[in-house]
């Protein structure tokens, strides 16, 4: 609980499938998954906030059409929450998605998932197209707003802007867990930061 940890790997290592399998919108091939105890399927969903990595909202919508289907749909939807980061972040309650920039899109996502109080939180690239100025905003607004008794999975190849976040790290190859560990570890193994600890466990594994 209360902890952000990082996927990390090379293209093609199985991030956004396991982020899918654990969100249920892919079937596992062989074994098996569960969250708190329970297998994937809509008890599971109930407490998990997915953020994929594109878009999938209708063009015609408006914010306040996106936080309304949030707001009947989940539980633990906190719509005055969402409210309050559109107002800081500059977006209009009446924008249409298809007047957004790709970057507005993903704060608008973003805004959605943080604003419910989940036990697990899965973050396909949070940070993709938004601006480098609008970055640390953005970082601080899932910081303020993570629920202290959930659980954070980010999946990022913008790891040098985002990694002050990350309490511990996954590195995936092939499709199978090849470390997990503390980041402050990696870091202490490696030197230097988690993008160059990451550089350098990809150099051994091509040396040998």
């Amino acid at each position: 609980q209360g902890e952000y940890v990082a996927i990390m790997g090379e293209s093609g290592s199985g991030k956004t499938t396991l982020i899918k399998i654990l969100a249920g919108l892919l079937c596992p091939t062989g074994g098996a998954v569960s969250i708190a105890g329970n297998p994937v399927g809509p008890a599971t969903k109930a407490v998990v906030s997915y953020l994929p990595d594109r878009m999938y909202y209708a063009d015609w919508m408006k914010t306040k059409d996106l936080i309304g289907i949030f707001d009947d749909f989940y539980e633990d939807f906190r719509r005055d929450r969402a409210e309050s980061m559109c107002r800081t972040l500059g977006i209009r309650l009446t924008d249409r998605v298809k007047t957004m920039s790709k970057g507005t899109k993903e704060k608008v996502q973003l805004i959605l998932v943080m604003s419910r109080n989940a036990q697990l939180y899965l973050l396909d690239e949070p940070i993709g197209g938004v601006d480098v100025e609008a970055r640390e905003h953005v970082l601080d607004l899932i910081l303020e707003n993570f629920n202290p008794k959930g659980t954070m999975l980010i999946v990022t190849h913008l790891i040098h802007d985002i990694e002050r976040l990350f309490d511990d790290v996954i590195v995936l190859k092939e499709g199978r867990v090849e470390t997990f560990t503390a980041s402050d570890s990696l870091r202490a193994q490696y030197g230097g930061s988690l993008e160059e600890a990451l550089k350098a466990m990809f150099r051994e594994e091509a040396a040998r």
